[in-house]
């Protein structure tokens, strides 16, 4: 009997504790439910603080490079691993600009009047050396996957770097689809080849990659250190024009386009389409972003960018090759030259943005910057001016 009431007992009290057992599992729920709801709302909040940017532009205009030094300017750069992880770009960019100049001597010398000078060494016995080395580098530059540099490889490549056919085929580089990095790294040959090599900053900020898909960063113009400044997510999208079909669904919710153009561009063709002036499609294709219904009160920061390569071109290649550009007078040579070229870009460039922007438009804040992107010093410059040109905008609405 007692046994009896002892389970009868117990089981009242199992009954009695399961109302208590679940109010305790509701309440751990319910406050689980909250700190979740808290913490939406908390990140809700912070991304109102942050500032949506895009940059856009077309390919080799210089978008990864103002990318990769956000992340040196304002971030906490890049790390031994990830700067040794672009050693084999480095090699690569390398190995394709060989065999850009390689091949590109040898199609002058069959279709230019002056042949002569884009014939190697005429030596007989050396011009077979430079040959032999030539069609092994550009047989290398063909390929997907690249040998790491070596001492006796960087040797062949700066003799027929130093070759004068050589030379006068890099004068003609604009033709050739060369990347700009050349130069640079056939001056640092030898300690790109170091067995213990680890590429610098530098290296680094030259290496040319193109953008696959869209990359995003967040930072601020105060850098890491420094709390309380503006906070900005920047996307960087392929520039091709197989990459640009990517573009759109980053198009809402933009508080500016930063546009890249590359000035000294306006005397070379697209890589992917040998017969557009690159110039002509950056044209086109910013008159068409300025369209977009989206970017209604978006603010646009046009960067004139690769200055440094266009102060030297412009001494020696006419703006009025470019179609657009066709009206150009120039001045005085030197200096004055230069300033006087860049002014009239930049006044095509205003004059498009005020003609391809409605009049409800035009009040949306508009600036232009002159920029190269390798320089750091200027990059951090003009980056500290484009929040603050935000920041007052901010404060007026």
């Amino acid at each position: 009997m007692m046994s009896v009431l002892t389970c009868v007992i117990e089981s009242m009290g199992s009954s009695c504790s399961r109302p208590h057992s679940l109010n305790e599992a509701e309440a751990a729920e319910n406050a689980k439910s909250a700190d979740i709801d808290r913490r939406i709302l908390q990140e809700t909040k912070a991304e109102q603080h942050i500032h949506k940017l895009l940059l856009l532009g077309a390919g080799e205009s210089g978008k990864s490079t103002i990318f990769k030094q956000i992340k040196l300017l304002f971030q906490t750069g890049f790390d031994e691993a990830e700067l040794r992880s672009y050693t084999s770009v480095i090699h690569a960019n390398v190995y394709q600009a060989v065999k850009i100049l390689y091949d590109g001597a040898k199609e002058l010398a069959q279709v230019e009047s002056d042949s002569s000078k884009y014939v190697l060494s005429p030596d007989t016995e050396v011009l077979s050396i430079y040959i032999e080395i030539g069609e092994k580098l550009s047989e290398i530059g063909g390929r997907l996957d690249y040998p790491l540099l070596d001492k006796e490889l960087v040797q062949d490549i700066r003799k027929l770097w130093q070759d004068p056919a050589i030379q006068e085929t890099y004068s003609r580089g604009s033709i050739l689809q060369l990347p700009d990095c050349a130069q640079y790294f056939m001056e640092n040959l030898e300690r790109l080849a170091e067995v213990d090599y680890i590429p610098t900053k530098e290296d680094v900020l030259h290496a040319r990659v193109r953008t696959n898909g869209v990359v995003e960063t967040q930072f601020s113009p105060l850098g890491e250190s420094k709390r309380g400044g503006e906070v900005y997510r920047l996307y960087d999208v392929g520039g091709q024009r197989n990459e640009r079909r990517k573009w759109i669904h980053l198009f809402e919710g933009v508080d500016a386009v930063i546009f890249c153009a590359a000035i000294s561009e306006y005397d070379q063709m697209l890589f992917e389409d040998e017969t557009k002036n690159r110039m002509m499609e950056t044209k086109e294709l910013f008159d068409w972003v300025l369209k977009q219904r989206c970017f209604e009160k978006t603010s646009f920061m046009l960067f004139l960018n690769k200055f440094d390569i266009f102060e030297r071109k412009i001494q020696k290649v006419p703006l009025s090759v470019c179609e657009w550009f066709k009206d150009y007078q120039p001045t005085a040579p030197g200096k004055q030259e230069v300033e006087h070229a860049y002014e009239f870009v930049k006044k095509k460039f205003e004059e498009l943005y005020f003609q391809s922007s409605k009049p409800d438009r035009v009040d949306r804040v508009f600036k232009i910057y002159r920029t190269t992107a390798l320089d750091q010093k200027l990059v951090k410059k003009t980056f500290k001016l484009i929040d603050e040109s935000m920041r007052r905008s901010r404060e007026g609405s």
